[in-house]
């Protein structure tokens, strides 16, 4: 099955709109299109991040959603260490480098961002890294 790493904004922008692209990616993976991996550090930022108070309060993110999130990844996604030595391979924003780890760890097919830093570099050691619109596209053709 197709594994696939998604960058926090994927994860938090799922959680902004219900009716959004990121909301079908995720829909997809509950519905078994494909595997998610992550890692525990990319868990901690994706809470670090929804748990920021100006998003929850915007948003109206509350305890439960948020939790209901962290705990879906806990029991459904793949969790690896993320200790692939990429480091250097984002020098505009090292924290992204995160992602290119669990892809290597993983060996994951994709990786899935609306990150600028990631998607500028179009794959890394032969992983793609995809928008989100274009990762749909992709589920579609399967």
């Amino acid at each position: 099955m197709l594994k696939v790493v998604l960058d926090t904004n994927v994860f938090v922008s799922s959680l902004l709109s219900k009716a959004g692209s990121p909301a079908m990616v995720i829909d997809s993976w509950r519905a078994g299109q494909y595997l998610i991996v992550t890692s525990r550090s990319i868990i901690s930022e994706i809470k670090r991040v929804v748990e920021a108070s100006d998003i929850r309060k915007k948003y109206g993110l509350t305890d439960d959603l948020i939790e209901r999130l962290i705990l879906l990844l806990e029991k459904d996604a793949i969790v690896v260490p993320g200790l692939s030595a990429v480091a250097g391979a984002i020098p505009k924003d090292p924290t992204d480098e995160m992602f290119l780890a669990v892809a290597l760890d993983a060996r994951a097919d994709l990786i899935v961002s609306g990150d600028r830093h990631l998607l500028d570099l179009g794959e890394y050691k032969q992983i793609p890294i995809l928008t989100v619109r274009q990762f749909l596209e992709f589920l579609e053709k399967q």
